[in-house]
């Protein structure tokens, strides 16, 4: 007995055994703490793809037009088909997110302005960036030390903005003309309606109302922006819609760039390339009349006529009986405009770039039509208050009715002028691949709010604006009679720019929603 006694007091088998079972809580513990943080971690990145889903699809809402940021916050929900399977508080594995369809920076689906997050949206128009806060799900702890006495709670948050792009179009921009002098705010708005005058003057973009060029991947240089402004499908690489590079240009290439639109080319400016890449619209009326040929020689021999269309208040049109009538009459500026180089379009009668939308509509059927302006206009079927633009295209669409009124008139002496292209045939009639020569689409810039002069980079945009063009650039009357100078590009608002304009080819808008954060 004693002798077994004393072995087992040597014996060493299961010395660890204490040691091992001191050391298994321990061991079970971290083996739980990683099983349920990687349960964790993985629900973090169930949630975050839903966000990321949700704000994507919201993001491509964000167009700038009505119902912008209720369609965004709809797409943000129905977007969410993501299931959480790593969490298990019972309240089932849809991962949700509520409705919140209202313009502003609070709940969980918020508009910014700005990229910064420092300016809170508070209309379609102005909602350009938005977040959204998934609901918070729950994983209630398996293998922790305490038995389900810890819970992990996650919730996932997105920032998406609308990356676009234009094409198609000429790299234009003008200051925004309602912009007033000494503005700090970028968002300022532009105030032209459809259907208002703007004269723009070509410049160093600064002031309200300058007009001026955007930089292209066709390259730099007078010659290659002569190009992008005159062709008839304009070359280069398209234009990013919310951060714009400007181009300062020279005066006179560009005014020659756009002229060709009105079957005008002028003496040592003509069309890069030739005349077959930029060419006139089918209608190209203005108040010019023609020479005896089209050489190129000055302007093909374009002038004023002996008598043009000269308003003698900003308010009253042309004597009905026809005795103030022009010899000829292209598309009008507004009559506040109209009366004098600077206009009298502002309170009070004073200079203003924006114009009231009112021209004499009477003058110009009675002297291209012979016609009487009555309210209902019954011979074109248009309103009363139709645009220039709105003619514009119904003389396109009735050929016919124009061509009987042109025969009527047959040119007498210096009456002399035309609706179609008559130097350098034929005109472009827009349609479903052709974009319309006499309408572009022109970036809008808070150029004070924003710094510009000259040539800066990655400038905000406040819109994209459809312009007619009225009139070609042209120096009409000298000194006190002066009426316009061949640096005025006086212009039409059509309206905000759309992916296609009516149909026609005219620009292509390409947007991409992007995350951010």
């Amino acid at each position: 007995m004693t002798h077994a006694v004393r072995r087992l007091g040597r014996n060493t088998d299961g010395a660890v055994a204490p040691t091992v079972a001191l050391t298994l809580i321990a061991l079970v513990a971290a083996g739980g703490v990683a099983f349920d943080y990687a349960r964790l971690a993985s629900m973090d990145t169930e949630l975050q793809n839903a966000a990321d889903h949700a704000t994507l699809a919201a993001a491509s809402q964000l167009d700038g037009e009505a119902n912008a940021c209720s369609r965004a916050a709809a797409a943000a929900v129905n977007m969410i088909t993501n299931r959480t399977y790593m969490a298990n508080e019972g309240t089932g594995m849809n991962v949700t997110l509520p409705n919140e369809p209202t313009c502003d920076a609070t709940g969980q689906i918020r508009f910014y302005k700005d990229i910064g997050k420092t300016q809170p949206a508070d209309a379609d128009a102005n909602a350009k960036f938005v977040e959204v806060t998934v609901d918070p799900r729950t994983a209630v702890y398996a293998l922790t030390p305490i038995v389900q006495a810890f819970r992990g709670t996650v919730q996932a948050t997105a920032f998406a903005g609308l990356g676009e792009a234009i094409c198609n179009t000429p790299p234009v921009m003008m200051c925004n003309p309602s912009e007033p002098s000494g503005n700090t705010d970028i968002n300022y708005p532009f105030t032209a309606s459809s259907g208002d005058g703007i004269r723009l003057v070509i410049a160093s973009p600064q002031s309200p109302g300058d007009f001026g060029f955007l930089q292209t991947g066709y390259g730099t240089g007078g010659q290659n922006l002569a190009k992008a402004l005159g062709y008839n499908n304009p070359p280069g690489e398209c234009v990013a819609t919310d951060g714009v590079d400007t181009e300062p240009g020279d005066k006179e290439s560009v005014r020659a760039a756009f002229n060709t639109r009105f079957d005008m080319s002028e003496s040592g400016l003509t069309c890069p390339g030739g005349d077959a890449n930029c060419s006139p619209s089918q209608n190209s009326r203005k108040d010019l009349i023609k020479g005896n040929n089209c050489g190129i020689s000055g302007l093909q021999g374009w002038q004023e006529a002996p008598v043009p269309y000269r308003p003698t208040s900003p308010t009253t049109a042309l004597p009905t009986d026809g005795s103030a009538d022009p010899d000829i009459m292209g598309f009008p500026r507004d009559m506040c405009h109209a009366v004098s180089l600077d206009g009298m379009c502002g309170p009070g009668g004073t200079p203003s770039v924006i114009g009231d939308g009112v021209w004499d509509r009477d003058a110009y059927f009675r002297v291209n039509y012979s016609w009487d302006h009555s309210p209902g206009m019954a011979q074109t079927s248009l309103p009363a208050d139709t645009t220039r633009y709105d003619v514009y295209k119904w003389e396109m669409d009735h050929p016919t009715q124009v061509a009987a009124a042109l025969a009527a008139q047959q040119p007498v002496g210096t009456k002399n002028g035309y609706n179609y292209p008559v130097c350098r045939p034929p005109g472009v009639t827009p349609g479903p691949t052709t974009p319309d020569r006499r309408r572009i689409s022109v970036a809008v810039i808070n150029c004070q709010a924003r710094g510009v002069n000259g040539r800066r980079n990655d400038v905000g945009v406040l819109e994209w604006m459809d312009v007619f063009l009225v009139e070609p650039a042209y120096t009409r009357g000298t000194g006190p009679t002066a009426r316009t100078t061949n640096g005025d590009i006086y212009v039409e608002v059509v309206g905000p720019t759309n992916s296609v304009s009516e149909g026609n080819f005219q620009v292509v808008k390409k947007a991409v929603p992007y995350l951010i954060e």
